[in-house]
C-alpha cells in the first residue's frame, strides 16, 4: 500500500469582489402570501382583536363638569364600513395627492357619528377594487388621540391582521400622566389661546364655503436649497419644516391681503413626547403636543427678510416644554376648554416622519398614506399638514394642501413663484378632480 504525504501548505491571495443579488433575467409571477384572502375579512378581525388591546376606542366620550371629557368603556365599538368599488386601482395612480373628491365615497360618514360625545371614536372603511387592491380609510375622534397615538394604533392593526397575538409596542393609557395640576398653574404665555373679539363666543370667522378652493404644492430639493441660501447665518440649521412653514405663512398672508396692522398667528404642532423628564411612556397613543403659536404683524411679517419669519417659527417650537405643556392643562381647566384661536391662524401638522407609508397589512406598502385634505372641517379651513411625496420627476420632497378663497389662491399661487422663481410652477402636481385616497386620517 502506498501512503499519500500531504503536500506543504500553499499560501496564496483571494481578491473578493461585493456581493451581489442576481436576479432573475425576466420577470416572474409574484405569488404574495395573502394573495386571495379578503382584505375586509382580515381587517375587521384585526380591529376586533386590535380593540381588546385598544379598548377605550370602543367606548363614547362623555362630558362633565366644567367641560371635561371622560371616556365611557361601554365596549359598543367602532363603525366599520365594508365596500366594493367598480373600477381597479391602476385606474387611480394618475395622481395620489390631496384634495380627493372622492373621499365621501370612499369614507361614508354616516349620520350622526361625527360628534365629540356620545358618538363612536373611530370609523373605518375598507373598500376592495376589482383588480384585488383595496383602500383603507379611518377617521378618529381627535380627543382620543394624536397622530403619533393614531399611527402606533395603524402600526398595531397591521401586525395582528398579518397574525400577532398581540401589538408589538403594546398601548399605554395613564393619562393622569397630562392632568391639570392641583391647583392649575399657568406659567407659561400661550398665545394661541388669546380670546380675541371673534373667539371669546367661539364664532369663527368664515369664508363662502361656495367660493373656497384647495390645492397641494409641493417642495423639492430645489425649492429647499433655494430657502436655505436666504436664511442668515447666525440661525444656524433649519429643517425642512422650519423653511417651508416660514414661506408658507408669508406667502399665505399676502395672499389673504390682511390688514397690515393685524396680526396673524402661525401654530406649529410639536410632539412633546420627548420633552418630558422621563419621557412619556413608549406606547402612549393620547394627545401629547402643543401648538404654540409664532405672532407677527402683517406689515412685519412681509416687508421683514424671510429670516426674520424663520426665526420666529424656531422660537416658538422651543418654547415646548414640561412645563409648558403642563401650563396648557392648567389652561384647559381653568377656562373650561378654551376654542384655539382663529382669527388671522394656520396650523401646520408635520407628518413626514410617522411612517405612515410602512403601514402593511399584508399585501404590501401603501401607495399613498396621508390625509385626503387641508383644514379641519368646515369650522377651519386654516390647517394643513406636510407629507412625504415623490413627484413625476423622482424628486422626494414635501407636499401639502392648503384651503384658500379662489382669489386668494390665485395670488398664493403667484406669490410661491414670484418669491421662489425658476419653474417652482411647473414642477407642481398636476391638480387633481378624480383621484381618491389610499389612507385617509382625519386628524
Amino acid at each position: 500500500m502506498t501512503s499519500l504525504s500531504s503536500s506543504p501548505s500553499l499560501v496564496f491571495t483571494v481578491r473578493r469582489r461585493q456581493p451581489e443579488l442576481v436576479a432573475p433575467a425576466t420577470p416572474t409571477p409574484r405569488e404574495p402570501s395573502m394573495e386571495g384572502k379578503d382584505p375586509v375579512r382580515i381587517i375587521r378581525d384585526a380591529l376586533s382583536r386590535t380593540l381588546v388591546f385598544y379598548y377605550p376606542f370602543a367606548g363614547r366620550i362623555r362630558e362633565g363638569h366644567g367641560r371635561k371629557l371622560m371616556v365611557d368603556c361601554t365596549e359598543e365599538g367602532v363603525l366599520f364600513i365594508e365596500a366594493d368599488a367598480d373600477v381597479t386601482l391602476d385606474q387611480l395612480r394618475g395622481s395620489l395627492q390631496p384634495p380627493f373628491p372622492c373621499s365621501q365615497e370612499l369614507l361614508y360618514n354616516v349620520p350622526g357619528s361625527d360628534g365629540i360625545v356620545n358618538c363612536p371614536l373611530l370609523l373605518i372603511q375598507v373598500t376592495r377594487f376589482k383588480c384585488g387592491g383595496f383602500i383603507f380609510a379611518i377617521r378618529v375622534n381627535h380627543t382620543m388621540v394624536d397622530g403619533t397615538g393614531l399611527v402606533q394604533f395603524v402600526s398595531a392593526l397591521t401586525e395582528m391582521a398579518q397574525g400577532a397575538h398581540q401589538p408589538s409596542i403594546l398601548p399605554v393609557w395613564q393619562r393622569e400622566l397630562l392632568l391639570a395640576r392641583d391647583p392649575p398653574q399657568i406659567t407659561c404665555n400661550h398665545r394661541e389661546y388669546e380670546q380675541l373679539p371673534n373667539t371669546k363666543e367661539g364664532t369663527i370667522i368664515s369664508y363662502d364655503e361656495n367660493d373656497m378652493v384647495q390645492r397641494s404644492f409641493f417642495f423639492g430639493p430645489t425649492e429647499i436649497a433655494f430657502l436655505r441660501r436666504l436664511v442668515p447665518r447666525h440661525l444656524g440649521q433649519c429643517t425642512r419644516f422650519e423653511l417651508i412653514t416660514a414661506c408658507l405663512w408669508r406667502c399665505r398672508t399676502k395672499a389673504l391681503q390682511l390688514a397690515p396692522e393685524d396680526d396673524v398667528r402661525m401654530m406649529c404642532i410639536v410632539n412633546a413626547r420627548a420633552r418630558f423628564n422621563p419621557n412619556i411612556p413608549l406606547g402612549y397613543y393620547g394627545n401629547a403636543f402643543a401648538y404654540p403659536a409664532a405672532v407677527a404683524s402683517v406689515r412685519k411679517l412681509c416687508e421683514n427678510p424671510f429670516g426674520y419669519a424663520v426665526e420666529l417659527i424656531k422660537k416658538v417650537k422651543a418654547e415646548v416644554t414640561e412645563e409648558y405643556v403642563r401650563s396648557v392643562a392648567d389652561l384647559m381647566v381653568t377656562k373650561e376648554r378654551p376654542l384655539f384661536t382663529t382669527v388671522g391662524s394656520c396650523i401646520v401638522s408635520n407628518l413626514t416622519r410617522f411612517g405612515l407609508k410602512e403601514a402593511d397589512f399584508g399585501w404590501g406598502k401603501a401607495l399613498y398614506a396621508g390625509v385626503s385634505q387641508g383644514g379641519a372641517g368646515p369650522a377651519f379651513h386654516g390647517a394643513t399638514f406636510f407629507m412625504n411625496y415623490e413627484n413625476e420627476k423622482g424628486e422626494k420632497g414635501v407636499l401639502f394642501p392648503i384651503y384658500l378663497p379662489s382669489n386668494a389662491m390665485e395670488r398664493f399661487e403667484k406669490e410661491l413663484g414670484d418669491f421662489l422663481g425658476g419653474d417652482f410652477n411647473n414642477n407642481q402636481p398636476t391638480k387633481s378632480d378624480e383621484i381618491p385616497m389610499f389612507m385617509r386620517s382625519t386628524l
